[in-house]
């Protein structure tokens, strides 16, 4: 890989080549934007502000870290009996 200002000198030592440049006036936003809506919140796949969030939130939460823990349990009992 070259630096720009390596592939420049390059470019100029032969004649005719240019070195393209990459402007930033045809961005997504001058283009028409994004056609989802913006804003907090917009882009979850759950919506947070229900009435008992919190108590899903904390049983999804303890069930994802207990479950691996539950199952070595289970496996170390099932060995004994």
């Amino acid at each position: 890989m070259l630096s720009r200002a390596a592939v420049r000198a390059l470019a100029g030592a032969r004649p005719g080549a240019t070195v393209g440049r990459r402007g930033l006036h045809a961005t997504p936003a001058r283009l028409g934007g994004y056609h989802y809506p913006e804003g907090p919140r917009s882009n979850l796949p759950f919506n947070p502000l229900t009435r008992f969030f919190y108590l899903r939130y904390i049983a999804f939460c303890a069930t994802g870290f207990g479950l691996p823990f539950a199952i070595a349990v289970w496996q170390l009992n099932k060995s004994k009996s």
